[in-house]
């Protein structure tokens, strides 16, 4: 994984016009961006769009931004968060998890690994019975794969605010006896 020195440098140069460094970008966030799409969307193909329209609003935007003390990956999530909630807006569909069997990189998805004992339909039960700000931690650290403290800058909550809301959430899904979900506690 590309270390977050090299991130700002590839913003950097994408900032000058660099279509390498560019490509970089997306190499390094766009399956991240898609799962986390992915977990909060019906279908795949609204995740592909949003994320090309992530990726299109990168480009119009990247000129102005300026280095805030905020991870350039919470600001591309923030982008997405909110492109998410203007698709909610303009579709109104909630339904979370329905194609988590294939993600782009060939990574088993969280229905994978709870084939075991679970349906899609007991892991969105189980995801509907955290609060709003634990589901969303939920997704952005195992579906995006942000870091706690990307979350944290996201969220506007401190690293540990957000360690603690995945431990009570990771703790609330395991009384609920979603096992795999959580993967790597932390």
């Amino acid at each position: 994984m590309i270390e977050a020195l090299d991130v700002d440098e590839l913003v950097l140069r994408a900032k000058d016009g660099d279509e390498t460094a560019f490509a970089g970008l997306y190499d390094v966030f766009a399956v991240r961006v898609y799962r986390f799409f992915l977990a909060r969307v019906r279908e795949p193909a609204d995740a592909e769009d949003l994320v090309q329209h992530v990726f299109i609003k990168l480009v119009e935007s990247l000129p102005r931004y300026e280095q805030r003390g905020i991870p350039f990956g919470a600001w591309i999530f923030r982008v997405a968060r909110n492109m998410l909630i203007d698709f909610d807006r303009a579709k109104r569909t909630a339904d979370p998890l329905d194609a988590f069997a294939a993600l782009p990189d060939g990574t088993p998805g969280p229905a994978a690994q709870a084939e075991a004992g679970m349906t899609q339909t007991h892991i969105r039960a189980a995801l509907d019975t955290l609060t709003p700000e634990q589901r969303d931690v939920i997704v952005y650290r195992f579906f995006a794969g942000l870091t706690p403290g990307e979350i944290g800058a996201l969220m506007g909550k401190r690293e540990g605010s957000i360690r603690a809301l995945q431990f009570r959430a990771l703790e609330g899904l395991r009384r609920l006896g979603v096992e795999a979900l959580g993967g790597v506690a932390e």
